[in-house]
C-alpha cells in the first residue's frame, strides 16, 4: 500500500518552470510545512500525544525500536541514531527483517515508534502484529488518521497532511522533514525528560569536533611555569616575565596567592605611551605592577567546557585567560590550545 499524496491541483497557483523557481517553492512549501506542525504541536491534539508519547518513551526499561521502510525508513534510521546519543537506547529495525527473525530482539520492556506517512505500509504488519500479541507499546508517527498504523498504536503522533515539495507532488520531501523535525523534537524532549546533561553528552560524543567541545578546560590548561608575580613586583618583573613565559600576559598574585590583576601586551602598550611614542627608562621600570595591572579580570573555571572558553575568548576579544579555582590561579589557557585540538 502506498502513501496517498493530497492533490496536486491543490497548489496550481506554485510554478516550477525553471530550476531556481522550483529550488525556491521547495523551500516554500517545506518551510509551510513546519509552520503546520508547529501549530498543531502548540494548539492541537499532537501536543497531548506528544506528551504522552515523551512519557512512554521516558519511562519504559528497555529500549526504543524505530521501524519504517523506504524513505521513512531512512528517517527512522537518523531517529535511532539521534535518541542513542542522548540517552535513549535506540535501533533501527527494518520491517521485513523483523518478519524474518528481528522481532525476538523485541520484548514488552522496549517501545515501537512505528513511521510511515499514509499508515498503510503493508511491510509493517508483522510489527504490528507482535506489538499487539506481546503488548509491546506502540507508537505511531504517521499522517494517516483512520490508517492501520494508526488503529494499532497505543500513541499516534498525527502529522498534518502536506503537500510535498516535489513539482509532482510525489517524491516524499516535505512528509519526510516533517517525520524528522518531529522526531527529533520528541528525542530532545526525552533527553530533557532524563535530566541528560552536556557532560553525559561528552560520553556518547567522545572524538571529532564536538568532543574536543565538550573537554574540560582543565585538560587543555598549561598548569606548569604560569606567568605570576607578587603584589609588590615591579614592571621590569613583569616585561620579563611575559617575555619569557610566551603567553603575553602576567597574573599578579596576593599574599593568599589569589589573582588580583592581570597585565596584558595592551596594559604594557598603555604603560610605555607617551606624546612622544613609545619609551621606557629606569624610572618607568621601577613602577609597582599595582599601577599598571587590570583588576578584576576575565577568568574561567577548569570545569567548562572548551566550547565556552572560546565563546569567552571571542566575545572578550583576547586570546588568553587564568583559569581559576577558588580565586586562585591553577592553569592559563591560550586560544591556539583550543584551535590545536580542533575546537573551532
Amino acid at each position: 500500500m502506498s502513501d496517498d499524496k493530497v492533490d496536486p491541483s491543490a497548489c496550481d497557483s506554485l510554478t516550477f518552470d525553471t530550476p531556481m523557481g522550483t529550488a525556491l517553492h521547495a523551500l516554500e512549501i517545506t518551510a509551510g510545512g513546519i509552520t503546520a506542525l508547529l501549530d498543531e504541536v502548540r494548539s492541537g491534539e499532537l501536543s497531548t500525544s506528544l506528551d504522552a508519547a515523551i512519557d512512554l518513551i521516558a519511562n519504559k526499561a528497555g529500549r526504543l525500536i524505530v521501524t519504517g521502510i523506504g524513505k521513512s525508513g531512512h528517517i527512522a534510521r537518523k531517529l535511532a541514531a539521534t535518541f542513542s546519543s542522548t540517552g535513549t537506547a535506540a535501533y533501527y529495525v527494518h520491517p521485513t527483517e523483523a518478519s524474518h527473525g528481528d522481532l525476538g530482539m523485541v520484548d514488552d520492556s522496549d517501545v515501537i515508534l512505528a513511521l510511515s506517512w499514509s499508515g498503510e505500509t503493508t511491510e509493517l504488519a508483522a510489527v504490528l502484529t507482535y506489538a499487539t500479541r506481546f503488548s509491546v507499546p506502540l507508537i505511531a508517527l504517521t499522517a494517516g488518521p483512520n490508517s492501520t498504523l494508526a488503529a494499532a498504536a497505543d500513541v499516534v503522533l498525527m502529522l498534518p497532511r502536506v503537500r510535498e515539495a516535489c513539482p509532482h507532488n510525489l517524491a516524499p520531501t516535505t512528509s519526510t522533514v516533517l517525520q524528522l523535525a518531529l522526531g527529533d523534537a520528541l528525542a530532545m524532549a526525552v533527553m530533557t525528560r532524563k535530566g541528560f546533561s552536556a557532560k553525559d553528552f561528552y560520553i556518547f560524543h567522545p572524538g571529532g569536533k564536538l568532543g574536543s567541545q565538550l573537554r574540560r578546560v582543565g585538560e587543555l590548561m598549561h598548569r606548569d611555569k604560569m606567568p605570576l608575580l607578587g603584589l609588590s613586583s615591579h614592571m621590569s618583573d613583569a616585561i620579563l616575565a611575559m617575555t619569557s613565559g610566551g603567553f603575553g600576559v602576567v597574573g599578579i598574585v596576593d599574599g593568599n596567592g589569589a589573582l588580583a590583576g592581570v597585565i596584558t601586551d595592551g596594559d604594557l602598550r598603555r604603560f610605555l605611551r607617551t606624546d612622544l611614542g613609545p619609551r621606557i627608562d629606569a624610572q618607568m621600570l621601577e613602577t609597582p605592577v599595582i599601577k599598571v595591572m587590570t583588576t578584576r579580570p576575565v577568568t574561567i573555571s577548569p570545569q567548562i567546557f572548551a566550547a565556552e572558553a572560546l565563546e569567552t575568548l571571542q566575545n572578550r576579544k583576547i586570546s588568553v585567560l587564568f583559569v581559576v579555582d577558588g580565586g586562585k590561579p591553577v592553569g592559563i589557557l591560550h586560544t591556539l590550545d583550543l584551535l590545536r585540538i580542533g575546537v573551532a
